[in-house]
């Protein structure tokens, strides 16, 4: 039994090993070039490291021109344009990865996501919104970047963004 067993399980971890996402080639796929990341637009850093964790500042839905995409989603966005804000976002936080790593292959995992949607008080669709976020680190990480999430309203954000996002990524040592 053991002579069959342990071939067996060094064939599944390898198989395991091999199925891992390459995050760099999925950008490249995918046709996403990440943008140059300029500095913080208030007092604060975009990364903090503490072990191989790691704290993302919020960031919003900004293109390449530096222009933000404002509104209150519900309002003066649909939900459609939100999720876009929200995919722009997930963009703008994989350059903070990649300039912080110099390989995003070096994430381990997506841990933790607070999505936060600028709309009215009757606004619902919060989870939804957010997606655009989610759908995006999935497709970059596989099965790492399934993450814990929170997808809640605010009255107001930011220099009037569409959305701001915040994540905590595990790395690798």
């Amino acid at each position: 039994m053991k002579k069959i067993f342990l071939p067996l399980l060094a064939l599944c971890v390898l198989s395991l090993a091999s199925n891992a996402q390459d995050a760099e080639a999925k950008l490249k796929e995918l046709k996403i070039e990440l943008p140059v990341l300029g500095k913080p637009i208030a007092n604060y850093v975009h990364v903090v490291r503490s072990g191989n964790l790691l704290f993302l500042a919020g960031k919003g839905p900004s293109n390449a021109q530096g222009i933000y995409t404002t509104g209150k989603v519900g309002k003066d966005l649909t939900i459609e344009q939100g999720q876009e804000a929200a995919r722009l976002t997930a963009i703008n936080q994989l350059a903070v990865l990649k300039a912080e790593l110099g390989d995003l292959n070096k994430v381990k995992r997506i841990v933790k996501v607070l999505g936060m949607v600028n709309c009215e008080a009757d606004f619902k669709d919060h989870p939804k919104v957010i997606n655009g976020f989610s759908d995006l680190m999935i497709a970059v990480f596989g099965e790492k970047g399934r993450h814990a999430r929170s997808a809640v309203g605010m009255c107001s954000l930011p220099l009037n963004m569409a959305v701001e996002i915040e994540l905590v990524v595990e790395v690798e040592d």
